[in-house]
């Protein structure tokens, strides 16, 4: 076990849980049942696979470890395509209903019924990649114009991929929360209507039908377990991911939901402040972590209302732990399969693994030899030159 990843030393908190409904209130039974309805009818919907990485489990002393692999989901690379299109359709609805005075289904905007309407409806973003590909690809699907804001330290790779999906895509100086605020200010100047995963006061319906189409890919793994898993490994961020899920699990499992470990980069630990200090907490973020999906400094409201309630630990991991993850899946132990994942599919890999090699902190987190995890693998290789790269490392070394 010891030779899987290099040494290092993760921070961890316990959260001190709140009691109380909001994984049935802030996301409704309906909300994830009307995405599913919805996103299942979309072309090209198939379920992701559920990997099981039975010999690394056992490697590493525990009983199970399933992978939910997002690389294929309808050919965009990463989960957020269950998020962003969803919430995008649903801003159109809404926006083409208050404008004709009609009822307007999803169904019309997906088949294009108000074809005239939408093309009027610019939707902005801001993203560090994933999400606002997946909102160009809706509004390419939907015909609605697309306008993406993204960070200095976004990768060239990722712009491309909006650009080619139909969107107008904007640089900046400054990181994720500086492109979130200026995406606002100029959507609010310019009468334009954000498609935001992060929620702020005010703004909270976007970002709630963002993680309703979380959902789906949680439905796709309920059903294909026997039982519950005894944890859950999720990404950070803003919430986004890890409230979604965690909620949509507490409503398919009840009082068997899995244990919740909220896994982020120590260089954007936004989410680990927050159960530290008690309350959604804003940190600076003063180097950009390679995992790039996961560089944000200010958590959703929304989301952490969820988090506090569900979430029971907090842990951050070093960047030093990323390549080692990504090669591990893509050169995986003899009988598991190979995956190919991008960098913040493997924060909850490399947190699981590192924590098994840290007796205390697997007896703070409750591991041990019967344990059944799961890990959300969120993307593929959306940048293939950032994967090649961490692939040579391991060459070059």
């Amino acid at each position: 076990m010891t030779d899987l990843l290099p040494p290092a030393r993760l921070q961890h908190v316990a959260a001190n849980r709140k009691t109380g409904d909001a994984a049935l209130r802030v996301l409704s039974a309906d909300d994830f049942a009307t995405a599913r309805a919805e996103i299942t009818a979309w072309e090209g919907y198939a379920p992701t696979p559920l990997i099981s990485l039975s010999h690394l489990a056992a490697r590493i002393g525990v009983a199970e470890i399933d992978y939910k692999h997002e690389g294929p989901r309808f050919g965009l690379g990463s989960f957020k395509a269950l998020g962003g299109s969803y919430a995008a359709q649903r801003v159109l609805q809404r926006e083409v209903a208050r404008r004709t005075g009609q009822q307007v289904s999803l169904a019309d905007i997906r088949n294009r019924t108000y074809a005239k309407e939408v093309a009027q409806i610019t939707l902005v973003s801001a993203t560090d990649g994933n999400h606002g590909r997946s909102l160009a690809w809706g509004c390419q699907r939907f015909g609605a114009p697309c306008r993406i804001y993204i960070h200095a330290e976004v990768s060239e790779g990722r712009a491309a991929a909006m650009q080619e999906l139909g969107a107008e895509v904007i640089r900046i100086d400054g990181d994720y929360d500086d492109s979130v605020r200026l995406a606002k200010d100029e959507a609010q100047s310019n009468g334009r209507f954000v498609v935001s995963d992060t929620s702020w006061p005010g703004y909270a319906q976007p970002p709630r039908d963002v993680m309703a189409g979380y959902g789906v890919m949680v439905q796709e793994i309920c059903e294909a377990l026997p039982q519950a898993p005894t944890h859950v490994f999720l990404q950070g961020g803003v919430g986004g991911l890890a409230a979604g899920v965690a909620a949509a699990l507490r409503q398919f499992w009840g009082d068997a939901a899995p244990r919740a470990v909220i896994v982020e980069p120590e260089l954007a630990a936004c989410l680990f402040e927050s159960a530290r200090t008690g309350k959604a907490t804003t940190v600076s973020i003063d180097a950009e972590t390679i995992m790039a999906g996961l560089s944000c400094g200010e958590p959703s409201e929304l989301a952490w209302e969820i988090l506090v309630e569900e979430a029971g630990d907090f842990v951050t991991i070093p960047d030093s732990l990323v390549g080692p993850s990504v090669r591990l899946l893509a050169r995986p132990l003899d009988g598991d399969p190979a995956v190919d994942a991008g960098e913040s599919a493997v924060a909850g890999l490399a947190a699981l693994i590192a924590a098994r090699k840290d007796a205390a902190l697997s007896d703070k987190l409750g591991l041990d030899a019967g344990s059944r995890v799961l890990l959300i693998g969120s993307e593929g290789v959306t940048d293939p030159e950032i994967f090649a790269r961490i692939m040579q490392e391991a060459e070059a070394a």
